[in-house]
């Protein structure tokens, strides 16, 4: 018998009210019993969450620090739809999480402002990226909550960006903020005042609403997620688009760090096939996992697309195209960026991304950068639909399961450098709900994850530096 303490300071329940409190179980409870090829122990079988919540090795534990429906610190409601979330240090032991929420438009009683928009005289309009017809800010956004990692307790919360629509995922820049992505590209008309689909950025140290300004040189498409080489200030999006096959992007700023002074937008293809090519090896096998591929980069124009066709364009111009790509983090000189139904089996890859030497230059000619599949899943039962992910601070990756499926539960899983999977947590709170925004706190003591629906971010510790492979 082994022992696991879990404290959890709210409850996600609607209609509970948990007192905090401790708890002993066994470590074989709730476990699987099967193995599966690829698969490695990891941290051990799952042991069953009393509460039902969220389904842990032995020796971890969650805190619920933050759900929906609570008041923040400026009044306000935590929205619903808690998706992708940044970590940024601030200083000491405190941490910005930047999370976004994604909501609709018509998502009206999901928002800051609650039930019936009752606390809509608090929103300050003049900072919202849209108002619709209504005389209301769009619900979509982030909010920001300050996180001391060594007490392990909250500090504050506040809504940082609004008037925006379905923000999905993004990423932590290098100066401190967070690029928040519209994946939706609604055009103005009807309650939407303003066409959708642009990069955010909410810088981490703001104290309330952040002035909500387009990236439109960063173009507008069905955004996801985005990462910045901290070496060269390349940002890197992905796009998942429910209309057909997406593109991977670059964005080369004309100013290091100053994404609002615009830059040059690009797409990734293949050197070995300029007129462009699926990855997804669906009906064309073009490679197998861990094959390399050495990587041109193709000039797009019209980047503010009106008529939403900037994939359809960039494949057209020879790039190539992915299966909604998703989660996208920058580690140790390379990226990982998940295509959720890739492979021939639609259960996912991982795509790994080692930028050139002389990234975004003209020496990138003669030493391009190299895509890897990383990871092509062939068995649900180990990794199926990753969406989110992070790069631990040992190397491993961490990623987030989004499927809708006939088991109805999500997972963590682990991601060793040799691309052997483990699970780490399964979600038990709600079927078929996503996990979403796994970020590290900076000593890598913390992951803090989100439970998509209603909106739940938790904090989980435990021995995470010692995975068996």
């Amino acid at each position: 018998m082994m022992t696991s303490r879990r404290t959890v300071l709210s409850t996600a329940a609607a209609g509970l009210a948990f007192l905090g409190c401790a708890r002993l179980a066994s470590a074989q409870t709730g476990a699987a019993t099967e193995t599966y090829a690829n698969e490695v122990a990891g941290y051990g079988p799952l042991v069953a969450d009393p509460y039902g919540i969220l389904d842990l090795p032995a020796g971890f534990a969650y805190r619920v620090v933050s759900r929906f429906g609570e008041t923040m610190s400026d009044g306000l409601e935590v929205p619903y739809k808690a998706d992708g979330m940044g970590c940024i240090p601030l200083g000491g032991s405190r941490v910005a999480l930047v999370r976004n929420h994604e909501l609709k438009s018509n998502d009206l009683n999901y928002g800051p402002a609650g039930l019936a928009r009752r606390l809509a005289p608090r929103v300050d309009l003049s900072r919202a990226y849209d108002v619709g017809a209504d005389g209301h800010a769009l619900p979509g956004g982030t909010t920001t909550l300050i996180y001391d990692v060594a007490r392990q307790k909250l500090i504050s919360q506040h809504l940082s960006l609004t008037g925006t629509a379905v923000n999905c995922a993004g990423g932590v820049t290098p100066w401190g903020s967070w690029l928040s992505c519209e994946e939706n590209t609604q055009k103005a008309g009807g309650n939407l005042s303003k066409d959708h689909g642009w990069v955010f950025e909410v810088p981490a140290r703001s104290k309330g609403l952040v002035q909500a300004v387009p990236l439109k040189a960063m173009g507008r498409f069905q955004h996801e997620a985005a990462c910045v080489d901290p070496r060269t200030g390349v940002v890197y999006m992905t796009e998942d688009s429910f209309a057909g096959p997406g593109l991977f992007y670059r964005f080369l700023p004309n100013a290091r760090g100053e994404l609002h002074m615009g830059g040059k937008l690009q797409a990734l293809g293949f050197r070995d096939a300029p007129g462009g090519v699926s990855t997804a090896n669906q009906g064309q096998v073009i490679w197998s996992q861990g094959d390399w591929k050495q990587v041109v980069w193709i000039d797009l124009d019209g980047v503010e697309s009106p008529d939403d066709d900037l994939r359809l364009r960039g494949a057209k111009a020879g790039a190539a195209t992915f299966a909604r790509g998703e989660g996208i983090h920058f580690g140790a000189g390379e990226m990982y960026f998940t295509c959720t139904s890739g492979g021939p089996a639609k259960h996912g890859q991982i795509m790994r991304y080692v930028p050139s030497a002389s990234e975004g230059q003209a020496g990138e000619r003669d030493t391009p950068g190299r895509l890897q599949l990383f990871l092509e899943s062939a068995d649900e039962k180990v990794f199926d639909y990753g969406d989110n992910l992070t790069v631990a601070p040992w190397g491993h990756l961490i990623v987030c399961e989004d499927r809708y499926s006939n088991t109805k539960r999500n997972h963590i899983r682990g991601v060793t450098p040799e691309g052997k999977v483990y699970t780490i947590a399964r979600n038990v709170f709600r079927e078929n709900a996503e996990l979403a925004g796994a970020c590290f706190s900076p000593d890598g003591s913390t992951l803090f994850v989100n439970i998509y629906w209603p909106g739940i971010t938790l904090a989980i510790t435990g021995p995470w530096r010692s995975p068996q492979g």
